[in-house]
C-alpha cells in the first residue's frame, strides 16, 4: 500500500499528547484561503521554487525531462504547467532553491521512520500522528497505516476537518486513540465563502464522533477579519460544549509563516501581510470561549 506524503515531522510536542511523530499526508477535501501548508493541498507531488537561493548552476536543466526548466538571456526559467512532479531537479539541488513537496511511500517504510522513536512515545505517553492537508482525502492508505502503528503497541491520534462520508471516520476509529477536529467557523454561509465547502456535514460528524465514546478535542484557527469577533468565536464554543466529552477547545492564532510557501507555489495568498490576533484580543476570545462552552480553552 502507498500514499503521498508531505512530511514526517520526529520530536512532535504540538499534535497530541506527549513526544508524537506526525505524518503529513498530502492531499485537502477543502481549500481554506487562509491555510498556511498550501503544499499539502494537491495530493499530487509539487515542486517548490525559492529563486532567492539558486546559484544558477543549471544542473535542473539538465536534470528535466518535461523542459519545464531552461536557460534564456542567462536566466533559469521554470514552466510550471510542464512540470510533471517527478523531481529529478530537486534531487540535484544542493541549495535547497528547488524542493519537491509529496513523495510516495509505501506503508513499511513511514513505519520504518516511526519506530526509530518508539522509546520516546513509551517515555512520554506519546504515539503518532495522522495529519494533513487532510488525511481522509487518502483513506485506504491512512487505515492500513494506522494497523500496522496499532499492530506495534503504539498509540494513535488523527487531526481532520471532520468533512469526510461518516462511514470513512468509522473505519478509522477503532484504530484511534484521540481525535482532534476544526470547527473554522459556525455561520454556514461564511465557511462556504472561506473554505469551499458548507458545515453541515462537519457539524454531524463532531455529534456523531462524540457519541461514539472516542476521546476527543476540538480546535478553530482565529483568522483576522474571517472569525476573530467574539460573537463567532462564541457560536463555536457553545456548539462544542455542548457536544459532552470534549477534554478541551483550543483557539489557534493565525500563523503568517506560509507567505514564503505561496511564493514557491507561485500561488495567490489572500493573507499576505496578515498576523495573529494581538494578546489582549486573545485572551477576550478565550474568556468569551470559556464561558460559552463550560470547558478548558487554550490558546495556541
Amino acid at each position: 500500500m502507498k500514499g503521498v506524503i508531505t512530511e514526517i515531522e520526529r520530536f512532535s510536542l504540538r499534535d497530541g499528547p506527549g513526544i508524537r511523530t506526525t505524518v503529513f499526508i498530502k492531499g485537502c477535501n477543502m481549500a481554506c484561503k487562509w491555510c498556511h501548508n498550501p503544499e499539502t493541498l494537491q495530493i499530487r507531488p509539487q515542486l517548490m521554487v525559492y529563486p532567492e537561493k539558486c546559484l544558477g548552476c543549471g544542473a535542473c536543466v539538465r536534470a528535466c525531462k518535461s523542459g519545464a526548466r531552461s536557460i534564456k538571456d542567462g536566466r533559469l526559467l521554470y514552466d510550471r504547467a510542464l512540470c510533471t512532479g517527478c523531481g529529478a531537479c530537486a534531487g540535484g539541488c544542493f541549495t535547497g532553491a528547488l524542493v519537491l513537496s509529496g513523495r510516495e511511500m509505501t506503508v513499511e517504510q513511514v513505519m520504518g521512520e516511526i519506530l526509530q522513536d518508539r522509546a520516546y512515545y513509551e517515555n512520554s505517553g506519546g504515539g503518532v500522528t495522522l495529519s494533513g492537508g487532510e488525511l481522509t482525502t487518502q483513506p485506504e492508505f491512512a487505515k492500513a497505516l494506522l494497523e500496522a502503528i496499532k499492530a506495534q503497541g503504539i498509540s494513535t491520534a488523527l487531526e481532520t476537518n471532520m468533512h469526510a462520508p461518516w462511514h470513512i471516520y468509522e473505519s478509522l476509529l477503532p484504530l484511534v486513540d484521540l481525535v482532534m477536529f476544526d470547527i473554522k467557523i459556525f455561520d454556514a454561509a461564511a465557511h462556504k465563502k472561506w473554505t469551499g465547502v458548507g458545515n453541515d456535514r462537519i457539524l454531524k460528524n463532531a455529534k456523531r464522533l462524540a457519541e461514539s465514546g472516542k476521546d476527543f478535542l476540538v480546535r478553530t484557527p482565529v483568522i483576522p477579519g474571517v472569525n476573530d469577533a467574539e460573537e463567532e468565536i462564541g457560536n463555536i464554543a457553545e456548539f462544542v460544549g455542548g457536544l459532552g466529552g470534549a477534554q478541551y477547545y483550543e483557539l489557534l492564532l493565525f500563523n503568517p509563516l506560509g507567505e514564503s510557501k505561496y511564493q514557491a507555489l507561485e500561488a495567490d495568498n489572500r493573507f499576505k501581510g496578515a498576523r495573529p490576533s494581538p494578546q489582549d484580543t486573545a485572551e477576550r476570545l478565550r474568556r468569551t470561549a470559556e464561558r460559552r462552552s463550560g470547558l478548558p480553552v487554550r490558546v495556541g
